[in-house]
């Protein structure tokens, strides 16, 4: 049985926050943040960006103390226009319009229903500070280190790693994990209804070139320079016919261009504590025809391969859009219109982050 760290006021806060003026937080959601309160230590120095989700009258209540940007439908379609069709509602996939807002070089997101974990001392865990940690070291994608990250204290490149390669590669995602209630998908769930991860590992890997995983965004930090117009959380959620596969979605979309442009995406730690269990079968309803597609779009993404030529994030995009209009358009039309809405989540990235400037986009209500 593992516990939150209920008690986090006690927590000796940072004087110098790392990357304060260079990260925000994206939070979407649909209900009052009271949980920022046990997040206050390791949040209140940071930016917030909140995308709220489903009805747009609603008030979303933020603790005192937080700097913040709130976001709603309306905000988006007003910002957005025709392109606003590219972000998905009822469904936390609308959280990537925080993405495309942002102007700092980092992002870090985080589910609303994710609490402050404890490491096996006992120990709140700051998950933050250590997905920056992971974020600001190299990534090692084309040869395994078996004492996994070498960059972290205590660990160094094993006998037979080439020396060549110990330089590394920038670090473009970090990809965090959960205690007690495990990501798991809806059969899995329904089988296993009572399980809870307890297991602390202690260690952080980059997966390696040619590898894909099955990204989870409740937990999750990226450099958004490097890799964030491809931070595009699909087509989820009203008026669709599948859910819960967005993150994984951006994650395939991502890691194969990681692959190809030589970024690194590594995985493990930090914890959070993962408080609710989602209902099954809700879960079932939205991931019943992915699990179906999901044995035809892996081995796509597996195969898929990026031309020379493209040499920028969007580039690649593009070019993979191209292919999941091809192929993936076989299998379902959904495919043909989610390769259309990555193409016009493209094109309203560059509207609202034109290179070489600092776009500035109106706030939100906050």
């Amino acid at each position: 049985m593992v516990e939150p760290a209920t008690d986090t006021k006690s927590v000796v806060k940072n004087p110098n926050p790392l990357l304060k003026d260079e990260l925000d937080i994206v939070i979407p959601t649909i209900r009052n943040l009271d949980f920022l309160e046990m997040w206050r230590p390791f949040f209140e120095p940071y930016h917030l960006i909140i995308v709220q989700d489903g009805d747009p009258s609603k008030t979303i209540k933020v603790p005192q103390g937080f700097d913040y940007e709130l976001y709603n439908r309306n905000d988006i379609n007003r910002i957005l226009g025709p392109k606003a069709s590219c972000i998905s509602f009822k469904d936390s996939a609308c959280r990537c319009f925080g993405y495309m807002v942002s102007k700092k070089k980092y992002i870090f997101t985080i589910d609303d229903d994710c609490f402050v974990a404890k490491d096996p001392s006992g120990k709140p865990i700051n998950a933050l500070e250590q997905h920056i940690k992971n974020i600001l070291s190299p990534s090692t994608p084309f040869f395994f280190n078996t004492l996994y990250d070498p960059f972290r204290d205590g660990a160094d490149f094993v006998r037979g790693y080439p020396f060549s390669l110990r330089e590394g590669v920038l670090t473009a995602v970090s990809h965090g994990l959960w205690l007690n209630i495990p990501d798991y998908d809806a059969p899995t769930q329904l089988v296993k209804p009572l399980e809870r991860n307890t297991r602390y590992v202690d260690a952080v890997l980059t997966i390696p070139k040619g590898t894909l995983f099955p990204m989870c965004g409740m937990n999750l930090c990226f450099d958004r320079d490097l890799i964030g117009p491809a931070m595009y959380f699909g087509l989820m959620g009203d008026g669709q016919p599948i859910g819960r596969y967005d993150d994984m979605w951006a994650g395939w979309c991502t890691k194969v261009i990681c692959d190809h442009l030589g970024l690194g995406v590594k995985t493990g730690l930090p914890y959070i504590y993962h408080s609710k269990a989602s209902n099954p079968f809700v879960n079932l309803k939205k991931e019943y025809k992915g699990i179906f597609w999901q044995e035809e779009i892996i081995p796509f993404f597996q195969s898929a391969a990026l031309p020379k030529e493209c040499t920028t994030v969007q580039q690649c995009y593009i070019e993979l859009s191209k292919q999941v209009k091809e192929k993936l358009g076989k299998v379902d039309p959904y495919f043909d219109k989610l390769a259309d809405a990555m193409v016009t989540w493209i094109e309203a990235w560059d509207e609202l982050n034109p290179a070489g400037a600092s776009a500035k986009v109106a706030n939100g209500k906050a």
